[in-house]
């Protein structure tokens, strides 16, 4: 299996700045959304900060570097989705630190929600109520659940999804990056069918678009990922624009020599970190 991907982020239209970070990485096989939230542009330093570290911390772990995981792993998943999930507990803490050293970080934190694709697998691991979604054939599917009060709300039966999505709570966060010394991350790994696509969004995009909504836009680009992305980020501008607004769409492609294409990705890998 291959991965294609593209990404789009704006500031909205009543937003002052940009508080959304990405990565798109696909010679590590990593894919990653996070918005953060914090006054005095906190909430940029820890968003970018997030994916900084993640993305580094992955590299170190699929190049072979030694440097131990973070936390205990997860047994029912892959050496490669631990290092995700290894990648993210250490990208809490360092958010937190430096959080606890200046004053003007106080408080500040970041949602995440990363992709690792690896041959015909994913890894899906988030925090917070940035999403995860699935376009297979014809459906849409959402992938992540939100970390949110109102989600925990609908659970428990006391609002309806209706009500959950007019919320005046709907913003407020049971978990995120930054807030607390340690995190309970979500991690999954899913098999990966060609034609697959993931859309990795901040709430900018999924508060203002219906997930129907969502899968006719991408559907309409004919595989173009990019137009999609805008496209994407558009329409959530012209309903509003109310938030940062973050799009990354990722295509699971036919492929061949997936194999050896892993082992020339890793022999690079090693190359750069000393291995």
């Amino acid at each position: 299996m291959e991965y294609v991907a593209a990404a789009r982020t704006d500031v909205g239209r009543k937003r002052q700045g940009n508080e959304d970070s990405f990565c798109v990485e696909p010679e590590l096989g990593l894919y990653v959304v996070a918005d953060g939230m914090g006054g005095h542009a906190a909430g940029e330093v820890a968003s970018r900060l997030g994916v900084e570290t993640i993305r580094e911390w992955m590299g170190k772990y699929l190049g072979g570097a030694d440097v131990a995981l973070v936390g205990p792993p997860m047994a029912t998943c892959s050496r490669q989705a631990n290092f995700l999930l290894s990648s993210i507990r250490l990208a809490n803490r360092v958010i937190f630190d430096a959080a606890q050293g200046r004053r003007e970080y106080a408080g500040m934190g970041t949602t995440v929600v990363s992709v690792l694709a690896v041959d015909d697998h994913v890894a899906l691991a988030h925090v917070g109520d940035s999403r995860i979604y699935r376009i297979r054939e014809d459906g849409i599917t959402q992938l992540s659940r939100d970390h949110s009060l109102v989600q925990q709300q609908v659970e428990n039966g006391i609002i309806s999804p209706e009500e959950a999505h007019a919320s005046q709570y709907r913003h407020l966060i049971t978990r995120a990056l930054g807030l607390k010394e340690s995190v309970e991350v979500d991690l999954v790994e899913q098999p990966a069918l060609p034609g697959d696509l993931l859309l990795l969004c901040s709430d900018g995009l999924s508060d203002l678009l219906e997930d129907e909504e969502m899968l006719a836009i991408v559907q309409e680009q004919g595989g173009d990922l990019e137009k999609a992305c805008q496209c994407l980020v558009d329409r959530a501008n012209y309903k509003g624009g109310d938030d940062n607004i973050t799009a990354l769409l990722i295509q699971a492609r036919p492929g061949h020599g997936s194999r050896s294409q892993s082992q020339g990705m890793l022999g690079r890998l090693k190359e750069m970190f000393g291995r």
